[in-house]
């Protein structure tokens, strides 16, 4: 299997374009031919951000991400044949969360044995950092920010998806009306359409993306 794009010897390098994708059942089963390049790719086109994003909220620092990435998604490349893709049972949506989880405390664990190692990341970049605010950094509290991660990369995702099909004036609005919050009549004024077009473009672009995240939830989370 080729190694993602690193930056440096044995470091990922985190600037791949990115699009967050949930798990397709027909990905897992290609995952578990080591010569299918293209489906590597793809799961870290897919995944990287999100356990990326995990590591750095339960304090880890940016290069500590970054290994936590590249562990993960080698530990997933050794132990994928083994896994039984059965959301009934256990989703991998749980099982990449478990496997993220342990890179994670073995990060907290290299710190613990290299007290010389940088300071964990804080939230604002100042102030106390967050490692010392989470009491149990691979427990509870990591359920509920891979959780708020995946719900965040799932609405990109569909953004993106509905950006390709609408109109550019459309998703303009939209952008400004409702992801940007500018009032209504701002938004006319700058793109110089009316009042009742922008309620009626943030309203159908809106629609569409709801559509695009129930879609999405349903390809095996």
């Amino acid at each position: 299997m080729n190694q993602p794009a690193t930056s440096s010897p044995g470091r990922i390098m985190i600037e791949l374009p990115d699009e967050f994708i949930p798990t397709r059942k027909s990905l897992l089963s290609r995952l578990k031919h080591w010569d299918d390049d293209g489906s590597w790719r793809d799961f870290f086109n897919t995944y990287w951000k999100l356990i990326y994003a995990v590591a750095i909220k339960a304090g880890l620092t940016h290069s500590e991400a970054e290994d936590v990435v590249q562990e993960t998604v080698l530990a997933v490349a050794r132990s994928i044949g083994r896994f039984q893709y059965d959301p009934a049972v256990c989703s991998f949506k749980s099982w990449l969360m478990q496997v993220t989880r342990s890179k994670i405390a073995n990060q907290f664990h290299k710190r613990q044995k290299h007290p010389s190692a940088p300071e964990p990341a804080t939230e604002t970049g100042r102030g106390t950092p967050l490692l010392e605010r989470l009491p149990d950094p691979a427990g509870l509290a990591l359920d509920s920010m891979w959780e708020a991660e995946w719900q965040k990369n799932l609405m990109d995702a569909a953004i993106q998806k509905v950006k390709r099909r609408v109109p550019i004036e459309q998703y303009q609005i939209f952008d400004f009306y409702v992801l940007k919050k500018w009032p209504a009549r701002k938004v006319a004024q700058t793109l110089r359409v009316s009042v009742g077009r922008v309620y009626l473009a943030g309203h159908r672009v809106s629609r569409l993306i709801k559509k695009e995240v129930e879609l999405l939830e349903k390809k095996g989370l």
